[in-house]
């Protein structure tokens, strides 16, 4: 550490004539950090073209579903007593259901206690014939396998809340509780339907007290039972759910009803159509920000500010600024125009064996924009030609966005496999220049060149700070020669005045 002496022999201001012939010096240094800094602007705005290509990768890969284009929607003449959900490999056409009885789980319940009894209470306080608990519920699971658990419990010092809490977290599907206004217990099962033939699905086995029968007096006013339904009239079926799978269409079971209710299943256009449009959007979404960022000027007279500069200017002039400093950041990248180039001729070429009025996107009713000044940019110009194609042969308008081909040759391709190629290509190729917020800096170029940036300003201001100590020494030395004149001086005078 340098002794710094502050100019009292001299008069002088050592401090200020420092600063002053430092900032010379530092002029080299500022530069660095303002090429530093325009460096990790670069850096960040490859990295969110590279966010605006992953969305359009991602909406590319959803395209290559065959899901995408031949789902299908289902509409029912009466709602609230039979719905259905159809899968794409659901045939079109119209069926008829007719629900004779839906399924039900079995209930058991309690007699009504009386107005003294607490379920919180010890069972032996509450039912004298009941000092020890040991039974075995049996039933059947979802498949009809049949399932048990035994269960105890000390009557003198458990409750019927402990017996319940049992019982639930036995994980038999069987649900119990106490109801506090009819002053029941109450046990049923938590999935509907018969397995054993007569609806009594629940059976208790007490091995030891009398809980459940002296006791609960339990009875089944509710017996499980199967749906019933007819399909089309000719065919009656039984399902121990609701919920029943028929020819690709899951039929939801809601009301009895009178009369067959009608159950519709068709193509869904609206959803293919918006999922076309919607990545149409998205594609000229992203190569309009590309080519902004292409052609956006570059201001070389507006340099990163720094933190001196920004001291003495207004939040607005920095902001104003800084958006011309950041202006042609990636201006005429080779690996973007090359990689929207690629992915106009996706579009663009037909696609070979497909079927005739379906091997290009101009077949469907979409076409590239007439203004050159939107570059490639799709344009819909006859919805009324896109619905009527997706309506007329779904398959085929898949074929052409999702078709297989040989993985090399393009025009074999599907539009959305050669796009996902072509975007995957052009972000790996940004990746290797901007990395991404996970990488360490020697993982790509932006990133070694960022670590020898900071490399030299570190070793710059280790000169920088080895200059000021060497002003500081000399200023000092000066200081101590004049306040050693000035004590000779002083001591002359002293001994001439004696």
């Amino acid at each position: 550490m340098v002794t710094r002496i502050s100019g009292l022999a001299s008069g002088m201001d050592i401090d200020q004539m420092v600063s002053d012939m430092m900032k010379a010096q530092k002029v080299p240094l500022d530069k660095m950090k303002q090429q530093k800094q325009w460096t990790e602007w670069q850096r960040d705005s490859y990295r969110d073209i590279n966010t605006k290509l992953n969305e359009l990768l991602t909406m590319a890969k959803d395209m290559n579903y065959q899901k995408t284009y031949v789902s299908k929607k289902t509409t029912s003449s009466n709602d609230g007593a039979v719905t259905a959900t159809a899968s794409p490999n659901s045939a079109s056409g119209t069926y008829s259901i007719e629900v004779k009885q839906l399924a039900a789980s079995e209930m058991q319940t309690s007699k009504s206690l009386d107005n003294t009894f607490d379920p919180t209470k010890t069972l032996s306080s509450q039912f004298s014939s009941v000092q020890t608990v040991d039974f075995t519920i049996s039933t059947f699971n979802e498949k009809g396998e049949a399932i048990s658990k035994r269960i105890t419990a000390d009557g003198d010092t458990e409750s019927l809340n402990d017996v319940i809490n049992k019982i639930n977290e036995a994980n038999l599907g069987v649900r119990a509780f106490y109801d506090s206004s009819s002053k029941q217990f109450v046990m049923e099962r938590t999935i509907t339907g018969k397995f054993n033939g007569s609806g009594n699905e629940i059976s208790i086995n007490e091995t030891s007290g009398t809980l459940f029968g002296a006791g609960l007096q339990m009875t089944v006013p509710k017996k499980a039972q199967n749906a019933e339904f007819t399909y089309n009239g000719g065919l009656t079926i039984n399902s121990p759910s609701n919920s029943y799978t028929l020819n690709n269409i899951q039929l939801n079971l809601k009301s009895v009803t009178t009369k067959p209710e009608t159950i519709t299943v068709q193509t869904d256009t609206d959803s293919t159509f918006d999922s076309i449009v919607k990545f149409v959007n998205k594609y000229n979404e992203v190569i309009e920000a590309i080519n902004g960022k292409l052609e956006e000027k570059r201001y070389r007279d507006y340099v990163p500010l720094s933190d001196e500069q920004k001291k003495d200017m207004k939040d607005k002039d920095i902001e104003l600024w800084e958006e011309k400093a950041k202006s042609g950041l990636l201006r005429g990248d080779s690996s973007l125009s090359s990689g929207i180039n690629t992915m106009r001729t996706d579009f663009y070429t037909p696609l070979a064996g497909a079927l005739q009025g379906f091997s290009q996107l101009s077949d469907l009713g979409i076409t590239t924009s007439s203004n050159y000044l939107d570059k490639g940019k799709l344009i819909i110009n006859d919805e009324s030609k896109l619905r009527s194609k997706i309506a007329e042969n779904p398959n085929a308008v898949a074929q052409l966005f999702n078709a297989d081909g040989d993985k090399k040759t393009k025009s074999t391709m599907g539009i959305a496999d050669r796009l996902v190629q072509t975007i995957t290509s052009t972000i790996g190729k940004v990746e290797e220049k901007a990395g991404k917020t996970s990488w360490t800096n020697q993982k790509f170029s932006l990133g070694r060149t960022l670590d020898t940036m900071n490399k030299q300003i570190d070793s710059f201001q280790d000169r920088l700070t080895q200059m000021e100590n060497r002003y500081y020494s000399q200023f000092t030395a000066m200081e101590k020669a004049i306040q050693r004149a000035n004590q000779q001086s002083a001591y002359i005078t002293q001994q001439f005045s004696g």
